[in-house]
């Protein structure tokens, strides 16, 4: 049987030695090995058993279903996967625009994945962070409480303790923090210079590698609510400032093409490059909340970067009233 897909044949294996316990006594090799090497999945051990590497009392064992002794020793050869090695500090440039000892404000780059995940399990924001302070491992997911895109620039909070965590979390679902966005879209914009979407979002039936608008009578979803603001058009697009009132995956990119407006670059949705964006045209530009631990009123910007400044101008977009 081959081993889990993913897994480094060219990584260093580690041969690790263990003993049966009297609490083990009596259960099934994989069950016992669960407990013994916690860092890999039961399923990824039991691969290992059928590709022989364990030896138990000087004998390889082939079968999980095996029964252990207590008093057993044995060991078992370690083969590195991606998953197992996820959770690792990787040094990088990562930009705060403000930080104390309970939160961090991040500007992360496009391009940047905020959690380790199948076909990205290094190179992260969560990575990052670990490397950026020593106190993250103590953290669900490094403090992380909300996410963007791997293609969205912008704003993003962290928490740095686990009480400011809980109760940045709980600020999110109760709507209190503010996020907004500036988003580029096809077309121009007509009608009304402000438009609530008020559009439930779900997996989407026909395609489940992204999102839609459903219909909560005959498809699963979630309410879902954006204000998105008419800052500027074009003949061939538009600049638009984008407020969440709920955080759904995908949420801005899906509503704006809901309305006939789909992000410049963001393919998934119905765009395509163009002014020189190959990624999707969405920025998170301003978060506004109250300090969960301090009570301060706290409120921080981030310009566009250069490639969106650069498509704005490539459409003479003014965003400047965002």
């Amino acid at each position: 049987m081959e081993l889990e897909e993913g897994a480094d044949p060219v990584e260093p294996s580690e041969l690790r030695s263990f003993g049966i316990s009297q609490d083990q006594h009596g259960q099934r090799l994989d069950r016992a090995l669960a407990v013994l090497v916690p860092e890999f999945s039961r399923s990824y051990l039991q691969q290992l058993i059928e590709a022989g590497a364990v030896e138990l009392q000087g004998r390889t064992l082939t079968k999980a279903s095996a029964t252990v002794r207590a008093g057993q020793a044995g060991h078992i050869e370690l083969r590195p996967t991606p998953q197992s090695q996820a959770f690792r500090p990787e040094p990088m440039d990562l930009v705060t625009v403000y930080e104390d000892e309970h939160l961090r404000i991040i500007d992360k780059p496009a391009g940047l994945v905020v959690h380790p995940a199948p076909g990205h399990w290094s190179g992260t924001l969560l990575n990052g962070l670990l490397a950026l302070d020593a106190k993250a491992v103590l953290l669900p997911r490094a403090g992380i409480v909300h996410r963007l895109d791997r293609d969205t620039s912008g704003l993003m909070v962290v928490a740095r303790t686990r009480a400011a965590m809980d109760a940045m979390v709980a600020l999110i679902a109760a709507r209190e923090v503010k996020r907004q966005y500036l988003a580029i879209g096809h077309k121009p914009w007509v009608g009304a210079a402000a438009r609530q979407v008020d559009a439930p979002i779900g997996r989407d039936p026909r395609n489940r590698l992204r999102m839609a608008v459903v219909d909560l009578e005959r498809h699963s979803g979630k309410t879902a609510r954006t204000l998105i603001e008419r800052l500027d058009s074009h003949s061939e697009g538009c600049v638009v400032r984008c407020t969440l009132e709920t955080g759904r995956t995908h949420q801005i990119r899906v509503h704006m093409a809901s309305i006939g407006h789909p992000l410049v670059g963001d393919a998934l949705y119905g765009g395509a490059p163009a002014v020189g964006l190959a990624r999707q045209g969405l920025h998170a530009f301003r978060l506004a909340f109250v300090h969960p631990i301090t009570q301060a009123a706290l409120e921080f910007r981030s310009p566009p970067p250069p490639d969106l400044v650069q498509a704005l101008q490539s459409w003479g977009l003014d965003y400047n009233r965002a």
